[in-house]
């Protein structure tokens, strides 16, 4: 028996599709959604270390768990917002069926 191959046999994995760019925290984007420019990054499950909350569903994204941060190009740090990666996808057909008063925390 042949000793197994470390290295991939596929060519240059390492392009990346057009708008795409990595930097420390992950792949990052641009989308475009209802008429604005989003950019969108991806979160490994062990860069996750705090407790979120998604807009998309209005459930909990514990930590440890892989998920989407998407904000305007133009807007605020504050403005991030942590989505699951289905709820990003799914974004046009889902909405929060919940809404939390003022005074509700905001993970």
């Amino acid at each position: 028996m042949s000793p197994r191959r470390n290295r991939p046999r596929g060519g240059d994995r390492t392009a990346r599709r057009a708008g795409e760019a990595e930097d420390r925290h992950g792949l990052e984007r641009t989308e475009e959604w209802r008429g604005e420019e989003w950019v969108v990054r991806q979160i490994a499950g062990q860069s996750a270390a705090k407790h979120y909350r998604c807009p998309g569903c209005d459930q909990e994204i514990p930590p440890g768990v892989p998920h989407v941060v998407a904000w305007q190009r133009d807007g605020r740090v504050e403005d991030r917002r942590h989505w699951h990666r289905a709820c990003w996808n799914a974004r046009d057909r889902r909405s929060a069926r919940l809404q939390r008063s003022r005074g509700a925390p905001r993970y």
